[in-house]
């Protein structure tokens, strides 16, 4: 099993989180964008296999899907960390970036593409969804 750890800009709040991700996607919502200026890279794993050190504030947001969206973020300097959906509740968004070695996640698809500015760099490679795909599902065994 896999174990990787990450941290907020400041330090203030890291995270270890063990296993392979369910599936690893860059989002192109808005609300995506907002946070990032840009699309995010995500990586979905099962919510017991994240610990995190420290307190991280959040916000939460009711989705276009009627889902309640909490985002968990560093208070003290602002760095989006995680996501969680009533939509998915087993399942947690660990922003890829915040990763110690954020390359070691390969994303397998765009979402949302069609919400991206026109001047996105959108990877070919990459399967291309519109808007929202089906919510992941837990590997067996997991």
């Amino acid at each position: 099993m896999s174990e990787r750890t990450g941290r907020c800009l400041c330090g203030q709040v890291r995270y270890r989180v063990t296993g392979e991700p369910v599936i690893a996607r860059v989002c192109w919502c808005r609300d995506c964008q907002r946070i990032a200026g840009n699309g995010t890279a995500n990586a979905i794993f099962p919510t017991e296999r994240l610990e995190i050190d420290g307190e991280p504030a959040e916000y939460l947001k009711t989705a276009d899907s009627g889902n309640q969206v909490r985002r968990r973020f560093c208070a003290r300097c602002g760095c989006h960390l995680f996501a969680d959906s009533t939509g998915r509740p087993q399942l947690t968004v660990v922003r890829v970036g915040t990763l110690e070695d954020p390359s070691s996640i390969r994303p397998v698809a765009n979402i949302w593409s069609a919400s991206a500015p026109a001047w996105a760099c959108l990877d070919a490679a990459l399967e291309r969804i519109d808007g929202q795909p089906a919510p992941p599902q837990r590997p067996a065994g997991t």
